[in-house]
């Protein structure tokens, strides 16, 4: 056989020994995390030798829905500790007060904290379900509008009225800025839906790890290709957390975990919108330097 026939054959035997797909590259950049909690006073101390570990620049700690009591002093604690590394929420205990938005506007002032919440809408496993169009949830958005301060909503959009009633609220307030926590459990179908009729919503991913249902993607399997779609489609619209919480989901070992798995995830979206989810949208909504 002539070299000149030989070679096509050589190549052919080289290409199909290949894999069929190129594993992409975890996404090596900053990471900035918009969601997160505090269990107690000293978990700021391992988080923060966690974010170091992996190029996490900031964390956003919110308050736990009014479950904690010791969510602002512990809140406090931690921007005192590492000023330049935490980007303090003010907690909403109870969204139903009439006094609420009152009560928030003068936390605002006093912390200058950059966000509000986590507010507990609907939450099935806490067995609450409160209206968003109600008038003192509308005033507490009203005063986010107001302020330049996003709202962080916990609302598992499940049933068609649940998503209506929050329709309704972001209606009733188009210069606030409301964040959907874990994606609100929706379809990636429904909440483009959603997102493309309400350009004051915005969504974060955290929560929808390997560790929980419905998830982005197993720990080592790839992104869920709706989701890839959708974030790809609307990059500006999405923001990456851990929704670290409890003592247990603060040790060292898991928390690196969760960390390889975002990166991992992270660095199948194109790198532009990598960049847009892990980091830079964090940038614009909260104002950061």
């Amino acid at each position: 056989m002539t070299g000149g026939r030989l070679r096509p054959l050589v190549v052919s035997l080289v290409l199909a020994l290949l894999p069929a797909t190129v594993a992409a590259a975890d996404y090596d950049g900053p990471l900035i995390d918009a969601h997160a909690h505090l269990p107690d006073a000293k978990a700021i101390d391992t988080y923060v030798d966690a974010m170091k570990r992996h190029g996490i620049r900031k964390v956003v700690l919110l308050g736990s829905g009014g479950v904690q009591r010791q969510d602002a002093e512990w809140i406090a604690a931690a921007v005192r500790s590492y000023p330049e590394m935490v980007v303090p929420g003010v907690p909403v205990p109870d969204p139903t007060r009439p006094d609420a938005a009152g009560q928030l506007d003068v936390e605002l002032a006093r912390t200058k904290a950059r966000v509000m919440g986590e507010v507990d809408l609907r939450h099935a496993a806490r067995k609450i379900d409160r209206n968003p169009s109600e008038r003192a949830f509308v005033d507490i958005l009203q005063l986010g509008g107001q302020r330049g301060v996003p709202v962080v909503v916990h609302d598992e959009l499940t049933t068609p009225a649940a998503t209506a009633a929050l329709e309704r609220a972001l209606g009733a307030q188009r210069e606030a800025v409301v964040v959907l926590a874990h994606a609100g459990s929706a379809a990636p179908a429904d909440l483009e839906k959603l997102l493309g009729r309400n350009g004051n919503l915005m969504v974060d991913l955290s929560g929808l790890h390997f560790e929980r249902t419905p998830r982005l993607a197993s720990e080592r399997g790839p992104l869920d290709a709706r989701w890839k779609a959708l974030i790809e489609k609307m990059p500006e619209r999405f923001l990456v957390g851990l929704d670290v919480w409890a003592p247990r989901t603060l040790e060292s070992v898991r928390l690196d975990r969760l960390l390889r798995w975002t990166r991992r995830v992270l660095g199948q979206l194109t790198p532009e919108v990598a960049e847009r989810v892990a980091w830079k949208n964090a940038v614009t909504l909260f104002r950061l330097d």
